[in-house]
């Protein structure tokens, strides 16, 4: 094993050391390639793709098939980061059954080392039956995007002290389900940070404050290339710019013959 790799213990050891950790959400093995060659600790296949690759508004179209062809395609660029593979809207919902099943049918396919489930202490069984299985189960909670539908958009959630006190009391449920991490989404910072203290697993942040035990974005996001993003999105880049330039640059150069020039070009013996 490279001595890079990360792992379900370093991760833990890096919380305790109190050292920050990161995490990326990509889909393809190009980008993989790419924020695992940066040093990135973990790498999030998530149902996300639904927004920021297939076009649709939610999450809830992506379905399993589109998870485990993405998964395959970051796992086989080999990376050293520890990659987190979603289990799609509907994919762990009727059963705990059906929650290792889809679970396993993951890992087996793609080789992730972990998957992501979204909900509380309602999927408790599900995180168990998961670990049962001997899978590592990552659990998902505040602003989780399968249930945009019920939240009635995607807003803030626990800003009330009542909300709040549920939050930390689903925290503690999944982790003692079983959980090996989890992921806290659109919630206040101050309730991010009551979770993180409370939490021995790590806790990885989204638009969820400073004091977590890490951070993730969406790569796309932070690169510049959505036209709208989130109030807790930094951009570090503006590829979209970028690329758009360089493909106008392209028409142009086709539409007045400038390209191909001939060191484009092939020459033979006729």
């Amino acid at each position: 094993m490279d001595k890079h790799k990360r792992t379900v213990t370093s991760l833990q050891d890096t919380k305790v050391r109190g050292e920050k950790i990161t995490m990326i959400t990509c889909y393809d093995s190009t980008f993989a390639r790419l924020v695992d060659a940066a040093g990135v600790d973990c790498i999030l296949v998530g149902d996300s793709m639904g927004n920021t690759m297939l076009g649709y508004e939610t999450t809830l179209p992506v379905t399993l098939e589109d998870i485990i062809r993405s998964a395959a395609s970051v796992m086989r660029t080999q990376p050293n980061a520890f990659v987190v593979a979603d289990l799609p809207f509907m994919s762990y919902h009727l059963s705990a059954e059906q929650a290792a099943q889809n679970a396993g049918r993951i890992v087996k396919e793609t080789g992730v080392q972990a998957v992501k489930l979204e909900g509380g202490a309602e999927f408790a069984s599900a995180i168990r039956a998961i670990v049962h299985s001997q899978i590592l189960c990552v659990a998902h909670l505040g602003l989780t995007p399968q249930s945009v539908n019920v939240f009635g958009g995607f807003k803030v959630q626990a800003k009330s002290k009542a909300a709040a006190q549920k939050l930390l009391e689903d925290a503690l449920a999944v982790q003692e389900a079983g959980a090996c991490m989890l992921v806290l989404e659109g919630v206040p910072g101050e309730v991010a940070k009551q979770c993180t203290e409370r939490l021995s697993i790590p806790v990885i942040g989204i638009g969820a404050g400073a004091d977590v035990d890490g951070q993730v974005l969406v790569l796309q996001d932070l690169l510049g290339m959505n036209a709208k993003v989130p109030k807790f999105v930094k951009e570090y880049a503006n590829l979209g710019e970028i690329v758009r330039g360089a493909v106008k640059d392209y028409c142009d150069e086709v539409r007045s013959s400038a390209f191909p020039a001939l060191e484009h070009t092939f020459k033979g013996d006729v």
